[in-house]
């Protein structure tokens, strides 16, 4: 047994086994919780149940208890003195009950769950509010005492990140962060283990892991992915199993013994941090306690992973060279720099669409122009690439604020160029890198200028390495620019160059990036020299290439060097390219390497159907174009197409194709949103131009969060998609009673409902509301969906359809109204 005093939560963090607490809810409802009720008014309505919880969890061995706020924000209780009160007094209450235990040593989590609301742009959060949302209950928990704050049930990486800056900037408390994973370990906004890990460990939390939605024998796998990935002590909190529905209540399927057992399995991975969430209870903590404190405890292990991610993609630098998309950005583009003086951001994202289809691995975005506001540009094209493109992106300007501005609000963790060795740029740019994470490009020059030598260069980058350090930033997220100045000046330009990339790989063990063209400037038949010089700086270790993925002449030479040096397979993506082809450079196209790494997160022209391929209109749907949706649906009535071909054509298979990349996982909801958003608008002029419906509407349906319950994320998503698909919505909201979702299907003669939960607390009303459905409208069908439930649990409550995803509920509503 632990000795009773109080401890250091960062000093035994990772050097010891850690037990944080189970679940609340269920509890709550044993003493009385109605469903629907708010759990955390509990804190000022019935304190003491609040405090024997907290004492319960702590007498069975937990070192951390939750505080009873996980929904304790402005949007639930806008009532701003009640909800200080109400965080104030989880944090007592947590005290209180570690005090009645007899320990010291325990730690009193402050509990940040999730808004229930989507960010912009898929919703209609601001980022900087969703900040703030987070940021008071924070003041106040760290005012009242708290020893830690743990961010937890996060579907979102984003609302994650605004969670994290919340707790970083208004208190100096540990950070602790879990995420919810669904069986294909993604999130709900497609997320992996690794987009996820990389961002997090980038905003340099504490801890990272997972709770809810799963038992531990489903989250097994992603743990022990989580582990191959993660540098920092990973947390393991999962449900007792997956639920069911008795009697009306709502159990879960592994009892105390069950779950301890399969924690112990868990344990034995090399996690550090053990507890429990919906289901699980003190003797689950306690058993899972007894059968785990005494294995042999596993600190956490540097992987020194140099990874750079999207919402859903990583690239990890050192496996093979990457391409980085060099066309966003105005230097020498006249079309461009009009777009950006125009404000035709559509314009720019077709850049980027271009050069992921010719076969990029990430983006360059550089917006900077001195009659435009770089820092207002920068963050809307880099907010809308991450809706229309998986890749990630490298921030490129020369603007701090510009910087800031993008690594805030970036999905991901994002390359940003550059740092130099100056001490101005290292005093102002590695800050923001310590703060936001990310792999900065550093510069080879200083305030000497650009060294003639190798030697001169490597000492500058041997000065970047160092001044990162002292900032925490890692050798590996470091990736040093060689400098490529023109032959066409310096004859021994190249030589240099490549010595300098050479020495970083060999000697410093680090990682490299070029920009290959500068190497001809001033040169005729450029593309010559520039292919020649690539295929000789990645035979040099050449990381990462800023080049035009569209010149046929470098991709040949990528995808030549790939098949020479192994990376290719079987020289798989080589033949794909190449086969059959007449003139070696008569064309783009994807670059297709048979090597380890994500599938690209797109949805390509060959899954459309035959005749489909090339259509404008359907690559702004897939793409999520909306004004060049709109232009071009315009463009196409003017000419005299009737609206319902164009309707039946075009829009409908088009939206077929994404939802289908949607469900096999290559495309994700940031994506998938835009494409419907891509399509309404055209919808819009379809309707506009038939002075009615664009067509005969299939059907109603009615969607609703049920009573209680506050989060609507996933009804918002499901009703999107309904629209575009031809349905009308009933959309009722969240909260919403039994009695009214009844009598808007019987005044409506609805035949389809949908209902949402995401809380353990709230999901028995849904079994209410599906009986009462049975007695007042029983020819309505009803779909159910939300993270807590499953197939199972639906059948146990009656429910006709489960709904894992949202393009389910579409499938299930297309066989009850197939179209005429």
């Amino acid at each position: 047994m632990r000795e009773m005093e109080k401890r250091s939560l960062r000093a035994c963090l990772g050097k010891e086994w850690l037990y944080c607490d189970g679940g609340t809810g269920s509890l709550l409802q044993e003493k009385g919780l109605k469903g629907g009720e708010l759990p955390e008014r509990w804190n000022l309505e019935r304190p003491e149940d609040v405090i024997e919880i907290a004492e319960s969890y702590f007498r069975a061995g937990a070192d951390i208890v939750n505080t009873n706020t996980f929904g304790a924000n402005r949007l639930h209780y806008p009532d701003r003195a009640e909800l200080e009160q109400i965080v104030r007094a989880g944090v007592r209450h947590v005290r209180e009950g570690l005090s009645r235990s007899g320990r010291t040593d325990g730690f009193v989590a402050l509990d940040l769950g999730p808004t229930g609301r989507l960010l912009k742009p898929m919703g209609d959060l601001e980022f900087e509010t969703c900040v703030e949302i987070f940021a008071e209950v924070v003041r106040w928990g760290k005012e009242e005492g708290a020893d830690l704050v743990l961010i937890e049930t996060m579907s979102d990486a984003m609302e994650a990140k605004a969670a994290v800056l919340a707790a970083k900037e208004n208190s100096n408390l540990p950070v602790f962060v879990t995420v919810v994973f669904d069986e294909k370990g993604k999130t709900l906004t497609g997320g992996t283990v690794e987009s996820v890990t990389a961002m997090l460990e980038g905003l340099r939390i504490d801890a990272l892991g997972v709770n809810c939605g799963l038992g531990p024998v489903q989250l097994y796998p992603i743990v022990k992915k989580l582990t191959e990935v993660c540098s920092i002590p990973i947390i393991v909190n999962p449900n007792a199993g997956l639920p069911h529905a008795k009697d009306g209540k709502t159990y879960y399927d592994l009892s105390a013994e069950e779950f301890s057992d399969e924690m112990k399995k868990i344990a034995s991975l090399g996690v550090q941090v053990l507890g429990g969430c919906c289901g699980t209870t003190p003797e689950h903590i306690r058993l899972e306690i007894q059968k785990t404190e005494e294995l042999p405890f596993c600190e956490p292990v540097k992987k020194h992973r140099a990874v750079v991610s999207s919402f859903s993609q990583t690239v990890e630098l050192g496996k093979r060279p990457i391409i980085i998309g060099e066309r966003i950005n105005p230097t020498g583009k006249k079309r461009f720099k009009e777009a950006l003086r125009n404000g035709d951001i559509e314009y720019i994202l077709e850049q980027g669409i271009e050069q992921e289809d010719a076969g990029a691995d990430m983006l360059d975005v550089n917006v900077g122009l001195p009659e435009i506001n770089e820092p207002d540009m920068m963050e809307t094209v880099m907010t809308r690439l991450q809706g229309v493109t998986a890749l990630p992106l490298q921030l490129d300007t020369t603007n701090l604020e510009a910087l800031e501005r993008g690594l805030r609000l970036y999905h991901g963790k994002a390359m940003i160029n550059s740092v130099n060795g100056k001490e101005e740029s290292l005093e102002t740019v590695l800050p923001l890198v310590a703060k936001y994470g990310g792999v900065v490009v550093g510069l080879a020059l200083d305030e000497g200028g650009i060294p003639e030598d190798a030697e001169g260069r490597i000492r500058v980058a041997k000065k970047i390495y160092a001044r990162a350090a002292e900032y925490g930033i890692p050798p590996e997220d470091i990736i040093i620019d060689g400098l490529a100045m023109t032959i066409s000046t310096d004859d021994n330009s190249a030589n240099v160059t490549l010595e300098v990339l050479r020495r970083v790989r060999d000697e410093l063990h680090g990682h490299s990036i070029l920009g290959v063209s500068n190497i001809s400037f001033g040169l005729p038949q450029r593309e010559l020299i520039n292919s020649f010089f690539f295929a000789l700086a990645m035979k040099s270790g050449l990381s990462c290439a800023i080049i035009n993925p569209n010149n046929e002449a470098m991709m040949a030479a990528y995808r030549s060097y790939l098949a020479l040096s192994g990376f290719d397979r079987q020289c798989q993506g080589y033949i794909a390219e190449y086969a059959g082809k007449a003139n070696v450079f008569a064309g783009k196209g994807k670059v297709v390497v048979a090597a380890e790494g994500g599938e690209k997160a797109k949805i390509g022209s060959a899954e459309l159907p035959e005749g489909m391929q090339g259509s404008p209109l359907i690559d702004a749907i897939r793409f999520g174009l909306g004004e060049k949706a709109t232009e071009e649906t315009k463009r196409r009535i003017e000419e005299g197409e009737a609206p319902l071909d164009i309707v039946n054509r075009e829009l409908i298979p088009a939206l077929d194709v994404v939802g289908k990349g949607f469900e096999k996982g290559t495309l994700f909801l940031p994506q998938l949103l835009m494409s419907a958003e891509a399509a309404k608008a055209a919808f819009e002029v379809i309707k506009s131009a038939m002075s009615g419906t664009a067509r005969k509407e299939r059907g109603s349906v009615i969607l609703a969060t049920v009573k209680g319950d506050i989060h609507d994320i996933g009804k918002n998503i499901v009703k999107v998609l309904m629209e575009n698909y031809g349905y009308k919505v009933y959309d009722l909201g969240r909260d919403v009673p039994a009695e009214t979702i009844v009598e808007t299907a019987v005044a409506h003669d609805v035949k389809l409902i949908g209902l949402s939960a995401l809380m353990t607390t709230t999901v028995v009303n849904m079994e209410d509301a599906i009986k009462l459905i049975r007695e007042k409208k029983p020819d309505a069908k009803v779909v159910v969906g939300g993270a807590v439930m499953t197939k199972e649990y639906a059948d146990d409550i009656g429910a006709d359809c489960y709904a894992k995803e949202a393009m389910d509920t579409v499938r299930y509503a297309d066989t009850l109204f197939p179209e005429a």
